[in-house]
């Protein structure tokens, strides 16, 4: 019998993908499926994108790149985070990424190890939770509740605190609730964090852009006092529609900078390099594309949160960001969100992720994806009420 490495077992995994499988299976023998379940945007690339891609590809872009990625894609980040956020960020310190989840796993394996305890966002990114456990170290859930509109308490996560604690990970907007932390609360946490100055900070910012209602995204790269313990993680895939381009961008205290460079050599040499003249015409291309994928998600933001709220049992709190939806089914009668979500899929033909995917803190609630039609939606909506009002309960 083969010996492993034990680490491994203590891997997770991301059920948005088990369930996208599992919809495509059910649709390939003929079943009739709306996903609300996995969270890409379901537009295209905008062309400007894909023909820079095909650009470097005929000027014969076919080599390796530097592991940290090429030179005018981390100055195009770096002048992109100065135009949009005003701050200045050195070019030396972006290091370009095959995704978002590479920064997170680079992040993670740095400060992770026995005896160490990470905290994360509950409900968030299952891959948090899972790659703190890979590591040997304690993942310490920071509860993100419904009555705080889905945003962190700065009192409550500094109160997790301890002298073993080494990461702190943090989303805004974030997955799966859409919630968005308040400045007020984030100038609380960097205030409240020059007490603990051993805990670095992991701020996942990639839905940067994906706001409603008036809502500004406050980036931490704006305190200054933190920057040298602070690992910003950003990317194309969900403001550019570019997730199966596997583009990311981190940037890194210059303390971390070498190890990560180190890391990259050894697991993943460098991004693809065509993708990489892709993501420059992204950043400083027309924008009009990305104005016009937000406003069609807020149309659809209204038509879910509206549809949910009329769902019997169901409540769900507007979702400021991100494009998800993260409604209160405890009313249901189904004491399981997970069982729920999978009857969803099996009996209705509507894929969703049962809260506890997210998280202990997610029991009680489903998400759904809001990146699909109007028209699925409103479909997906109509046979979840009719599923519902049948009192189907596991």
């Amino acid at each position: 019998m083969l010996t492993t490495v034990a680490a491994f077992d203590r891997i997770g995994e991301e059920n948005a993908f088990a369930v996208l499988a599992r919809a495509t299976t059910l649709a390939a023998q003929g079943r009739d499926i709306i996903n609300l379940g996995i969270g890409q945007p379901d537009f295209r690339t905008p062309e400007h994108i894909v023909e820079a891609a095909v650009k470097a590809l005929k000027d014969g872009q076919h080599g390796y790149t530097p592991s940290v990625g090429i030179q005018p894609l981390r100055e195009a980040v770096a002048r992109d985070l100065h135009k949009r956020f005003d701050v200045e960020v050195d070019p030396g310190l972006v290091m370009i990424m095959p995704g978002g989840k590479v920064t997170m796993y680079a992040a993670i394996l740095l400060f992770g190890e026995p005896g160490a305890e990470i905290l994360y966002p509950d409900p968030g990114f299952p891959i948090y939770r899972s790659m703190i456990e890979y590591t040997g170290a304690t993942p310490i859930p920071v509860p993100i509740r419904e009555e705080n509109g889905f945003a962190f308490s700065a009192e409550e996560t500094l109160a997790l605190i301890t002298p073993k604690t080494r990461l702190l990970i943090i989303n805004s907007p974030a997955n799966p609730t859409g919630g968005v932390t308040p400045k007020a609360e984030i100038d609380k946490l960097v205030k409240g964090l020059a007490d603990h100055p051993h805990v670095a900070l992991m701020s996942d910012e990639i839905y940067d852009q994906f706001l409603f209602d008036g809502e500004r995204h406050q980036t931490l790269l704006a305190y200054p006092e933190i920057r040298d313990r602070l690992i910003l993680l950003n990317g194309w895939s969900k403001t550019y529609a570019m997730t199966g381009w596997r583009l990311g961008y981190s940037i890194w205290p210059q303390a971390l900078y070498d190890k990560v460079r180190k890391l990259s050599v050894n697991a993943w040499s460098c991004v693809n390099a065509a993708t990489q003249y892709a993501g420059i015409a992204a950043l400083e291309g027309p924008q009009e594309p990305v104005a016009a994928m937000l406003a069609e998600f807020d149309k659809r933001r209204r038509l879910v949160v509206e549809g949910l709220n009329a769902l019997p049992g169901v409540t769900c709190a507007k979702p400021k960001g991100a494009f998800y939806a993260f409604p209160n089914v405890s009313r249901t009668g189904w004491t399981s969100a997970k069982a729920l979500a999978s009857a969803l899929l099996e009996d209705a033909g509507v894929a969703t992720i049962g809260g506890p995917d997210f998280g202990v803190h997610g029991e009680g609630y489903i998400r759904l994806s809001y990146a699909n039609s109007a028209e699925n939606i409103a479909r997906a909506l109509e046979r979840m009420g009719a599923f519902l009002s049948e009192r189907k309960v596991a």
